[in-house]
């Protein structure tokens, strides 16, 4: 199979020659081989597991995203990534990157939460008049 994880602004990982493939969706994880037949998902965040024959087996952690397999390719789209070898490493890496938001994106989520209740109270004065 074909790789390709893609991440908004760039291409994180491109690999050929993959036997196959672990995902994590909502409903648990999910293998890909080569003859599955072709599908959607979406994607939780965790660890996608990969395997070469020249580079073994590969951990990636993934934000939440789409898993889409057509033939032989599999694009995987997420909105952040982290490879490695060592899960020990990787889940140190993911608990750097992923789980502590900084406090500029705390502060955005915080006004866009401001600027939905505001639109939702308006509305609601529109529909009694």
């Amino acid at each position: 199979m074909n790789l390709k994880v893609l991440l908004p602004f760039h291409i994180f990982a491109e690999k050929s020659g993959v036997s196959r493939i672990v995902a994590e969706t909502r409903e648990g994880s999910f293998g890909l081989l080569p003859h599955r037949l072709d599908c959607v998902a979406a994607l939780t965040p965790g660890i996608l597991i990969f395997e070469t024959a020249a580079e073994g087996e590969v951990y990636v952690a993934v934000d939440e995203g789409v898993l889409v397999k057509i033939g032989p390719d599999v694009l995987v789209s997420v909105r952040r990534a982290l490879g490695g070898k060592n899960l020990d490493k990787l889940r140190d890496a993911v608990e750097q990157e992923f789980l502590t938001l900084d406090e500029r994106e705390q502060s955005v989520r915080s006004v866009m939460a401001k600027l939905e209740a505001g639109f939702l109270r308006r509305f609601a004065s529109f529909q009694h008049e």
